[in-house]
């Protein structure tokens, strides 16, 4: 069997990089961002979903039980309903499962849940702010690179132009 030496991320000195591939890497950043951006939107709405979902099971007391209360039939349909039963809750779990729990239970599930979701959200903030960093460097590198292009651009317009003196002059 053969080993592979540097399996890890690979380094690369980006002071060496051309413009294109500045740009290029500058665009897979920005792409990399906007995802990271999409993926903490959705989680924050997790989050408040479950939060909320936690609140609605505080107010579960035994004292609701028979009272009335609109049951979601689809986001924006409700039918009429009564609590028949204020000491078991069905928690839907995902992808058409539902587990019956007590209200303890329940509320432990929806702490449990916004709790993981907000540590995934500080995960994706602190690799996204390490991504923002890198292209700001990107950026910097670009524009001194830049600076340097046009700088030679414009010492060889100034030495074509004197040289074009001295002809004109002979």
């Amino acid at each position: 069997m053969a080993s592979v030496k540097g399996a890890g991320p690979q380094v690369i000195d980006i002071s060496n990089l051309n413009l294109e591939q500045l740009t290029s890497l500058k665009n897979q950043l920005d792409q990399e961002l906007q995802f990271f951006n999409d993926s903490l939107q959705q989680l924050k709405i997790a989050q408040m979903k479950f939060s909320e979902s936690g609140e609605c099971v505080n107010k579960i007391t035994p004292e609701t039980k028979g009272k009335e209360i609109l049951v979601p039939l689809t986001s924006c349909m409700y039918v009429p309903g009564t609590i028949s039963d204020s000491e078991k809750l069905l928690i839907d779990v995902g992808t058409g499962y539902y587990v019956e729990r007590d209200v303890d239970g329940a509320k432990d599930y929806f702490n449990r849940k916004v709790k993981f979701v907000t540590e995934q959200m500080e995960k994706i903030q602190k690799i996204a702010s390490e991504k923002s960093k890198v292209r700001e460097v990107v950026m910097d590198i670009m524009e001194v690179k830049l600076d340097h292009q046009l700088a030679s651009i414009k010492q060889q317009q100034a030495a074509a132009a004197a040289t074009k003196a001295q002809e004109a002059k002979a």
